[in-house]
């Protein structure tokens, strides 16, 4: 007598894996829940306890201080605290943006030349990697505030050059655009990256003479080039420059550059791109050699070979390391605090912190942004890094 699957026995729910596991991570969140809650309503109570003031109504409150280096409008008098947290945090942007741009041009070159097969040039660029990868970045950026920028001539004693441009170690201060509305310039460069995108698309899929290599280039150079023209002369050219003027005690007008600015910008980037060097490196040293052998039999030069053939191949090797390394740079430019660049942690998490006492707030908030940061840079290159695997499958 065969028995039907109906008839089997029933297994008790504990009994059962699946439901077992659901329930071990049900209870788990449950605990975790009641931890965080305990956490939070105990220092709650400490806080008033201790009488200090909790939330974020700090956040609209004056600011009453100021700031060297500020990229959007701010005033010690009228600005609160919630704009000095915006003005930190375009001066963080700022120094991230351009390290990971620079950083990356320079990593790839040395990493290029430390396959040199000229002798001097490759052990040049390994006596960099190993130089500077190997010195805490903290000492290099003392190094170049410290021993380089603020060994340049006092304010008296500056360098004046030609063109309006001053130098001193105060900083570098030089002709300022005046008349152009900062939202148009930034209408114009992504319309001008949305047609150059759009085209180099296009031309992609040509297989004409649109997809040639000098073709692709010169509309690329006449859009890069074009459009930015078009717009300055249909808005009438209405560019004029603001001098510096060197006064008794200070420089009044023009654009000043920090050196703090300056010392942070090279020393993540010099120190960045020595780790970019050996991520580059690893990634051309993947390709097989007998990629370039067949390179070579098809009469490709060595340029050519390493931009159309090495690269491609070996951009799936770099991109999970590299992102890592963009990542550091974010982060290790909390490293300002030292030399005294007003950047996000100065700002909020020193100054603000300092004057409101509201440790946690401004803790969370500033761990809040740089987490975000990174969420949204890896998310970049993980798509990035997705792409270029689709195209070579």
């Amino acid at each position: 007598m065969t028995r039907s699957p109906h008839d089997a026995p029933r297994v008790p729910f504990f009994r059962d894996p699946k439901l077992r596991a659901i329930a071990y991570q049900v209870a788990l969140c449950v605990a975790l829940g009641i931890l965080i809650y305990a956490a939070v309503s105990n220092a709650a109570a400490n806080l008033a306890r201790a009488k200090i003031a909790s939330g974020f109504g700090f956040w609209n409150a004056p600011a009453g201080f100021d700031i060297s280096q500020t990229l959007i409008e701010y005033s010690a008098q009228s600005s609160t605290f919630g704009r000095a947290f915006w003005v930190g945090l375009t001066n963080t942007l700022l120094v991230a943006g351009l390290g990971i741009i620079l950083a990356t041009i320079l990593g790839t070159v040395i990493g290029i030349a430390r396959l040199s097969k000229n002798f001097l040039v490759g052990r040049l660029a390994a006596g960099y990697v190993e130089l500077v990868r190997n010195v805490p970045l903290l000492l290099q950026l003392l190094f170049w505030y410290n021993a380089v920028l603020k060994a340049l001539p006092d304010f008296a004693n500056g360098f004046a050059f030609p063109g309006g441009v001053l130098l001193n170690n105060r900083g570098l201060y030089m002709p300022r655009a005046v008349g152009i509305d900062g939202w148009h310039v930034a209408a114009v460069l992504a319309a001008v990256v949305l047609a150059g995108y759009a085209f180099n698309a296009l031309a992609a899929r040509s297989s004409g003479a649109l997809g040639t290599a000098a073709v692709r280039f010169a509309v690329t150079l006449l859009i890069v080039v074009g459009i930015p023209v078009a717009a300055f002369l249909a808005m009438g050219a209405p560019l004029a420059f603001e001098y510096p003027e060197a006064g008794r005690f200070n420089v009044r007008g023009g654009v000043e550059i920090l050196p703090e600015f300056v010392a942070l910008l090279f020393g993540l980037v010099i120190y960045t791109a020595a780790f970019i060097a050996e991520v580059v490196r690893a990634g051309l040293l993947s390709v097989s050699h007998g990629q370039t052998e067949a390179a070579q039999a098809l009469g490709l030069r060595r340029t050519q070979t390493l931009r159309l053939i090495v690269i491609p191949q070996a951009m799936r090797v770099i991109i999970p390391p590299l992102t890592n390394q963009y990542l550091n740079l974010t982060k290790n430019s909390s490293l300002a605090v030292a030399i005294g660049y007003p950047d996000l942690v100065q700002i909020f998490t020193g100054t603000v912190l300092n004057i409101t006492g509201q440790a946690i707030e401004v803790v969370v908030i500033t761990m809040a942004v740089y987490l975000s940061f990174s969420l949204l840079t890896s998310m970049a290159m993980n798509l990035y890094n997705a792409r270029i695997a689709l195209v070579e499958r």
